[in-house]
């Protein structure tokens, strides 16, 4: 096991590489939705931390960072069925992610858009909820994201960014979880993006100490750390 006492920002993901085989790549996106659904926790999050600004009233969602857009699509369904008008709006900078979510069934609800928190910043776009799903660790400065998020909110919005925590526990599990799970991965990188994803990721402590004022930083289970602003308790 690797050495997880701080975050190895030297490690990159395979997907990340602009050269990464397609279909290896558009294999990864296609068993996201299977891990995501095991070990994300997006419904019990949408229930407590969501759910209640979806039922206001007309809201506009952002997912950033959306990959292959199976979180987005699971929440598209679940806003749909709890507000009559509502947009998710699928955000990310690799062309590759949006053309291949976009070719996927889903919500007619769901735009799936390819650029940056900046660029929407720039074009003056708000939105009443703001998510994200393992796309901190990915980043060398969170700050910059979370003042970009702040941007973006309407006055009363909220933001969920949850990400990994990184532990040896959490190593261990995904190590033991990607084994069982083999047959199912082969020609994907999920198993070795994981694992460089756990030793890029954060600490609730470590995430603490980056966040501006207003945001809070909470575990969750599993072996999760939510980063969260406005109209949701801790």
């Amino acid at each position: 096991m690797p050495d997880l006492r701080s975050r190895d920002t030297s490690a990159r993901e395979l997907m990340d590489d602009p050269d990464a085989d397609r279909i290896a790549l558009e294999a990864t996106y296609r068993r996201f939705r299977m891990i995501n659904a095991l070990v994300g926790g997006w419904r019990r999050i949408y229930l407590h931390r969501i759910r209640t600004r979806v039922r206001a009233g007309d809201v506009r969602i952002l997912d950033i960072g959306s990959g292959g857009g199976d979180v987005t699509r699971r929440i598209a369904r679940w806003v749909r069925r709890d507000a009559s008008r509502a947009i998710v709006t699928a955000l990310d900078a690799d062309p590759r992610a949006t053309a291949w979510a976009e070719r996927q069934s889903g919500p007619a609800n769901i735009r799936y858009r390819t650029g940056t928190t900046a660029d929407l910043v720039a074009a003056g776009e708000r939105f009443d909820v703001v998510v994200s799903n393992h796309l901190l660790h990915h980043l060398d400065s969170v700050p910059d994201l979370l003042r970009e998020t702040e941007a973006l909110l309407a006055e009363d919005g909220i933001a969920v960014h949850v990400d990994i925590a990184r532990s040896r526990r959490a190593y261990a599990l995904f190590d033991a979880l990607t084994r069982v799970l083999q047959p199912f991965l082969v020609g994907s990188f999920i198993r070795a993006d994981g694992l460089t994803s756990i030793r890029r990721s954060y600490t609730v402590a470590e995430l603490a100490e980056r966040a501006p004022q207003g945001w809070t930083a909470v575990a969750s289970s599993p072996h999760r750390v939510v980063l969260l602003r406005g109209g949701v308790r801790a």
